[in-house]
């Protein structure tokens, strides 16, 4: 049940690139957000996102915001690599948080972060989107009130065009340290994960193909590998970001089977049931290209721009999360624990493909 009386929200945005613009324009309408401050070291995108969220404040020094006596709750949207200072210095205010993930690309830094949001007893949650679909939420409910029996195999299968590795891999200056799996598989694995959370994995076995990306960024195309579970259950899971530029799918095309002893469930989740075919560029989704005339309108994660407003599953996930904020209502939120699960998982999916064997579960930081 919610809180009779709701605090008011201070909000500070780490990070104001797309995601944090996103979600700033879903906050400056929620009723009970009165002060919105931005941080950013790009002085042009903190124009912008103040403009477009009227934001109260904003500056290059994100611990200049996190100080501010208005902030009771943050949202860190900045490059991957660079969560995990403004995340310890959020847990020094002891203050909300909602974290894109993953919470680090590191396996030991991931540790240091969930490490210090036990310690400092703060609600930190990290934004899987996918589990704020509705498809998701329906698949989760009969899985999890056993429609299926005992689930004995899960696939997966993750196709994306290679804007996202090439945006990925242009940000960082050490290709080794990101992945299709630990930057865009783990959606699909969070998910799956998600629906089996009373299983325990115990091994897995992988591979990696890099013929594509290899050349172009020292890159790795695609991912495909299997867990084991201790009960015997099999999950199997293949990542591919590495599709032509004009693929249709502006990020993410998925499917997803359940099998168990009483039933199955199938999940198609490739958007191809609304097709948009034009001669002009299409801007929608991850670093749009110029090359993209055709659609498949729904594939971007975070929903789609109709009537001047983001609709959609992050919209959703953020107006859910300032309601835990401000009425301590229980949300599905992915949490910092089960955020680290996923990378280590994505980490050991990467570590098994490189030493071309099964590895046991779970790995450690210096395994990675």
């Amino acid at each position: 049940m919610a809180k009779k009386n709701p605090k008011r929200i201070g909000l500070a945005i780490v990070g104001a690139g797309r995601v944090g613009l996103f979600r700033g324009e879903v906050a400056a309408r929620h009723p009970m957000v009165d002060f919105i401050g931005l941080a950013d070291l790009r002085e042009d995108r903190l124009e912008l996102v103040q403009s477009k969220t009227r934001a109260d404040f904003a500056t290059t020094d994100f611990r200049e915001l996190l100080k501010r006596p208005e902030i009771t709750a943050a949202i860190i949207s900045t490059d991957e690599h660079l969560h995990v200072e403004p995340i310890l210095a959020a847990c020094e205010r002891g203050i909300s948080l909602l974290i894109e993930k993953p919470l680090a690309t590191e396996l030991a830094a991931s540790k240091r972060v969930l490490d210090q949001i036990t310690k400092s007893k703060i609600d930190a949650v990290v934004g899987y989107t996918q589990r704020f679909r509705r498809r998701w939420l329906a698949a989760k409910e009969k899985v999890r009130t056993g429609q299926l029996g005992d689930v004995t195999l899960v696939t997966s299968r993750a196709f994306m065009n290679r804007l996202v590795a090439l945006d990925n891999y242009k940000r960082t200056s050490d290709p080794s340290k990101i992945s299709p799996m630990v930057i865009s598989g783990t959606h699909a694995l969070d998910i799956v994960m998600w629906m089996m959370e009373a299983k325990k994995p115990v091994e897995i076995y992988a591979r990696s193909v890099d013929k594509a990306l290899g050349p172009l960024c020292k890159g790795i195309d695609a991912t495909a590998g299997t867990i084991v579970f201790e009960d015997g259950s099999l999950y199997h899971a293949a990542i591919s970001w590495a599709l032509p530029t004009v693929w249709p799918g502006a990020v993410y095309s998925l499917e997803v089977g359940i099998t168990g002893t009483e039933g199955v469930l199938t999940i198609d989740d490739t958007h191809r049931d609304i097709v948009l075919a034009t001669t002009r560029n299409q801007s929608e989704g991850y670093a749009p290209d110029a090359q993209r005339r055709v659609d498949f309108l729904g594939s971007y994660p975070p929903g789609d721009m109709a009537l001047g407003e983001l609709r959609g599953p992050m919209r959703e996930e953020t107006e859910q999360w300032l309601n835990r904020v401000c009425m301590g209502l229980t949300t599905q939120h992915a949490t910092a624990a089960e955020a680290h699960n996923r990378l280590m998982l994505t980490k050991a999916f990467d570590l098994s493909a490189k030493r071309k064997k099964a590895i046991p579960l779970p790995i450690e930081s210096e395994d990675a």
